[in-house]
């Protein structure tokens, strides 16, 4: 009975840990326009919005660089899935829809990263971007063999947030592109919103760090810096 009890709480504590991985594949593009094309650049992206039903793809979530990293416009693209975004019919739809944007945009832009993730589910991303007009995006590259242990991070920190009722960091895990093992991305209602985390007593801010597995709030940063080699800080501001 000892071992069955046991194996029970092994398949369910592996069942929760699946589920809490990310599932739903995006594409994260990350563009750097050409000198005085950024606002050209942002038009056309807008504009562009509306072929992307003629395509069978969901609308890209848009958003700005305000501050920090050398980027300039994050568009995070719904792909849901590789066989669902590359099926032979949609490949041919999305070429007819952007052929001609596609081309003007290659003219505009001086550098562009892309990396494919899996995040969080659409519905839940797209309800937070939604309703935020300012964004805080870490991006992390980690130690090598450390990136389960940065994943842990991310959920820690989110359990912190969430006992402080702050907003929680929507978490996006590498699959393949460029270098960045995982970003996050905080949604926050505006800058007021973002900084009010400054008004958060030191006590209450250690509380939190223990109930969410941290010794106190102060090691938060530090441990995290054990897990990683490198770390861009971006804030954002929302396109819509």
């Amino acid at each position: 009975m000892r071992v069955l009890l046991l194996l029970a709480i092994s398949v369910l504590f592996a069942s929760s840990a699946r589920a809490a991985e990310p599932t739903y594949l995006y594409k994260t593009k990350l563009i750097q326009a050409a000198p005085g094309k950024l606002l050209e650049v942002i038009d056309m992206l807008k504009a562009s919005r509306a072929g992307y039903k003629d395509a069978g793809d969901e609308q890209p979530l848009l958003m700005r660089h305000s501050q920090g990293d050398h980027w300039d416009l994050l568009v995070l693209i719904p792909m849901k899935s590789y066989a669902d975004y590359y099926s032979a019919e949609r490949i041919a739809k999305r070429s007819q829809t952007f052929r001609d944007t596609q081309a003007r945009l290659d003219e505009l832009i001086t550098w562009q990263e892309d990396v494919f993730v899996y995040g969080p589910p659409l519905q839940d991303l797209r309800k937070a971007l939604d309703s935020s007009t300012f964004f805080h995006v870490e991006m992390f590259d980690s130690i090598a063999g450390k990136e389960s242990d940065l994943f842990k991070e991310r959920e820690m920190e989110n359990a912190y947030l969430k006992a402080l009722k702050r907003p929680e960091n929507f978490i996006f895990v590498r699959d393949q592109g460029a270098a960045w093992d995982m970003y996050t991305i905080g949604a926050y209602r505006d800058l007021k919103h973002y900084a009010e985390s400054a008004g958060i007593s030191e006590a209450d801010q250690d509380a939190a760090a223990k109930t969410a597995g941290f010794e106190a709030a102060k090691f938060i940063g530090p441990y995290l810096r054990t897990l990683i080699r490198s770390h861009h800080d971006t804030l954002a501001v929302s396109i819509k």
